[in-house]
């Protein structure tokens, strides 16, 4: 049995989950950078962690205003698991912002 509430889907590590959790409370902090580094180290190590790419594409996104990078994170999520309902409604709201919807 897990230490955690909810399920692991992508099966990430303990080290990987604490990593995520970091890297969320310093965006609610709004220690942005610091979240970013967490976020693209963590990326560094695997450049497909679904997880990873969503709450990076959302600091970019959110909190950066930079649409075009928030697209392509999301494009990439789209590409490893197209029935992310997430990451396509995310994607959608920032290509409003860039001009290509």
């Amino acid at each position: 049995m897990s230490n955690h509430s909810f399920e692991n889907t992508y099966d990430l590590s303990s080290e990987e989950l604490e990593q995520l959790e970091e890297a969320e409370e310093e965006m609610l902090r709004n220690n942005l950078g610091r979240s970013e580094e967490i976020l693209l180290a963590m990326l560094e190590e695997n450049d497909q962690c679904i997880p990873v790419l969503n709450n990076l594409a959302h600091l970019y996104g959110r909190h950066f205003s930079d649409f075009e990078r928030a697209v392509e994170l999301y494009d990439k999520v789209l590409l490893l698991e197209p029935d992310n309902a997430w990451a396509r409604d995310a994607r959608r709201r920032y290509l409003r912002y860039v001009g290509r919807d």
